[in-house]
């Protein structure tokens, strides 16, 4: 019986800048840039979509059916190459991950038809997918110590980059298409000189971690909860499906509430509605950054069901009320902000360094499928039912779920505090 080994490869630019690479430093903020435009550009049609619905003559269902495949090629991305970059390296998976947006924001450029949109929403969750968990186990490796423990700068950093995106690109999708109505699809070409830029700061980016010889032999991502840390990811697991599931169908309904019950279609104020969520988001975890978890989670939690009920009021008061909607909108941000850097902590936190990216995988896909499946059977659900009725539902079964599960939550964050 034999025994077989694995050793750690020293590539020649551990330790040293190459000629031409970024300094550690420099290639931290570099990857962080280049996820928060990927990001952006993922969420940028949000606010658009009812511009397409009206030129494309598209039902409801068929939107639906757009957000699905989106939702569709980020799960299958991050089961098939989420985790690869622990064996290949990060820059491997990250590269053609903006390669694939960047193909995307060129077709939206050239034409936002229903074939462009389904083509181009599947390059885009393809490309979010294998950058998402790549990226955040890259910034862990750049600014990480000789032990390799990740960082609470990393940890906030990896957070605001994504949830700081996916603000962004709707609020600039949203004012462009409202300010600059003769060129519908600038926002696209915006996105493709940035994705360019993207591209060249990833490729100088070093790349730090030692990477393991034999290389292992490609599988896909199995969905496991890492043996020793059982409570502590089943935990996080938790609060990352609930919050996603706040995501998603707030930015998937938020655009139907506004040009439905309250009768106002402009893309910039969809736009803006979808950034004050998530840009509040960003900015709870940037101003609480020195808080513990358990801190966290007692803002959080109550906020966001505070959020959620404000936001139902807003649609069930008579008339629906604007104001409510994005007093609501901002609490669920603080909520869900607080949460999802709870969450994500726990999971770099715990995650030996040699399976971050596939310990990162698994969190997103669970994420995603709590981002995507509930926008889904909302918007089939918009065929029988009122949008005040699904949104209430919405809001007390996420309330419900919030609270069974933060006992679990509060007991995690005092063990990690």
């Amino acid at each position: 019986m034999t025994t077989s080994t694995i050793r750690i490869e020293h590539t020649p630019e551990i330790g040293k800048t190459r000629r031409g690479r970024l300094s550690r430093g420099a290639g931290f903020w570099a990857i962080a840039a280049s996820m928060s435009i990927l990001t952006a550009f993922s969420t940028a049609p949000s606010p658009l979509y009812g511009l397409y619905r009206r030129q494309d003559h598209l039902s409801s269902i068929t939107v639906t059916i757009v957000y699905a495949v989106f939702a569709a090629g980020i799960v299958t991305s991050l089961l098939l190459v989420g985790h690869v970059s622990d064996w290949y390296g990060r820059r491997t998976v990250l590269i053609p991950a903006l390669l694939t947006g960047l193909v995307a924001a060129l077709i939206f450029a050239t034409s936002t038809s229903l074939p462009a949109l389904l083509v181009g929403r599947v390059l885009t969750g393809l490309a979010l997918g294998a950058a998402t968990a790549t990226s955040g186990a890259y910034l862990t490796d750049l600014d990480s110590g000789p032990n390799g423990v990740a960082t609470r700068r990393a940890q906030i950093v990896s957070t605001v980059a994504n949830v700081g995106g996916l603000a962004i690109g709707p609020l600039a999708a949203g004012l462009l298409a409202t300010y600059v109505p003769r060129l519908p699809r600038l926002i696209y070409f915006i996105f493709a000189a940035l994705l360019v830029l993207a591209l060249t700061a990833t490729w100088r980016s070093p790349e730090v971690r030692p990477l393991p010889t034999p290389r292992h032999r490609y599988r896909p991502q199995r969905l496991a909860i890492p043996g020793g840390a059982r409570a502590q990811f089943s935990a996080a697991l938790t609060g990352d499906f609930l919050v996603f599931t706040v995501y998603g169908v707030f930015a998937g309904l938020a655009g139907a509430f506004l040009s439905g019950p309250l009768h106002r279609s402009s893309p910039a104020l969809a736009g803006a509605t979808v950034f004050i969520a998530f840009g509040v988001g960003a900015l709870t975890q940037i101003t609480t950054a020195s808080w513990p978890l358990r801190r966290l989670l007692a803002l959080g939690i109550p906020v966001l069901i505070t959020g959620l009920a404000v936001i139902v009021t807003a649609a069930w008061v008579h008339p629906p009320s604007l104001a409510l909607f994005l007093t609501g909108a901002a609490l669920v941000g603080v909520g869900t902000g607080s949460i999802f850097r709870s969450t994500l902590s726990v999971v770099l936190s715990t995650a030996p360094a040699n399976d971050r990216a596939a310990a990162l995988a698994l969190f997103f896909v669970v994420g995603y499928l709590g981002l995507s499946l509930p926008v889904v059977g909302a918007g089939i659900a918009l065929q029988y039912v009122t949008f005040k009725v699904i949104l209430l539902t919405f809001a007390v079964v996420v309330a419900a779920g919030i609270l069974l599960a933060s006992p679990l939550l509060l007991r995690l964050s005092t063990k990690n505090s």
